[in-house]
């Protein structure tokens, strides 16, 4: 088993464990609609915080070779690293309100005006307890920590209802530079159909990259499985010819061997009203 975190050790600002120690004494926030919040609480899981984390992350400079297709390793690192900084707060939050997981997590980044190359990384969710404990273990994953997933609070409900839990965010990312190709060899495909091998194998490479990777942090959960993956592609500042290719999806553990969510059943009203 991974060894644990100690998020109370985690550095987080003054007002932050105000607001936090403040909610956890009067009332909880939420950005879950009010369709997601009802579905959560019939999954037994109460709101009890609004939790974020934030880093403001200066990504460094590496130059890829003209001609060769090639991962940006330095700049996967930085994009990596600073999404860890943001999940890791946003989970010592969680961890201040007592919360089992975290909700309808997303992270999203925000490149900023006053600096070149530099990103804000932020990590938001909503922070839950559960009623009760599950048929196996915690609600928390094999390292200790509020469990994370992104899915929607229906789609939460139903991962719940079908006997599996989510165990954490995974993610996996790649940066990537395109080979340009040469005056000739575009001259060469100038009106043709045809494809362009170099981009291909260019394009699957830093895919499966950013997959293999995701898989990893899913198996150090212990997971089954990763569901509501989603496999992106984003230019960011970098140019045509470089992007990130960033995976990311919910891992999940079976809590019971039956899979099945009882059928709806029809009902039909027995007051009296006019036919319409």
């Amino acid at each position: 088993m991974p060894d644990s975190t100690d998020l109370s050790a985690v550095s987080l600002p003054v007002d932050a464990r105000a607001r936090l120690a403040d909610g956890k004494a009067r009332l909880f926030t939420s950005d879950l609609s009010v369709n997601e919040f009802l579905l959560v609480r019939q999954a037994g899981f109460r709101p009890v915080g609004l939790v974020l984390g934030s880093s403001v992350y200066h990504v460094g400079i590496q130059v890829g070779k003209w001609s060769k297709n090639m991962e940006m390793d330095k700049l996967s690192q930085a994009m990596y690293h600073a999404r860890e900084l943001a999940m890791t707060r946003m989970e010592a939050e969680a961890d201040a309100l007592g919360a089992d997981g975290i909700v309808g997590v997303r992270l999203e980044i925000e490149f900023k005006e006053y600096g070149n190359d530099l990103a804000e990384f932020i990590a938001i969710g909503t922070a839950v307890v559960a009623d009760e404990a599950p048929p196996v273990g915690t609600w928390r994953n094999n390292k200790n920590l509020p469990f994370t997933s992104d899915l929607s609070g229906q789609d939460f409900w139903t991962l719940i209802q079908s006997g599996y839990a989510p165990q954490g965010l995974v993610m996996g990312t790649c940066v990537y530079h395109i080979a340009h190709r040469g005056m000739m060899a575009s001259m060469g495909t100038l009106g043709q159909n045809v494809e362009i091998p170099q981009y291909t194998e260019a394009l699957y490479d830093a895919r499966e990259l950013a997959m293999g990777r995701m898989q990893a942090e899913a198996e150090q959960l212990a997971a089954e499985g990763v569901v509501g993956v989603q496999l992106l592609s984003l230019p960011h500042r970098w140019g045509g010819h470089t992007t990130e290719f960033f995976a990311i999806g919910t891992a999940v553990r079976s809590l019971r061997e039956d899979h099945v969510i009882a059928t709806p059943s029809l009902v039909l009203p027995l007051t009296d009203g006019p036919y319409r």
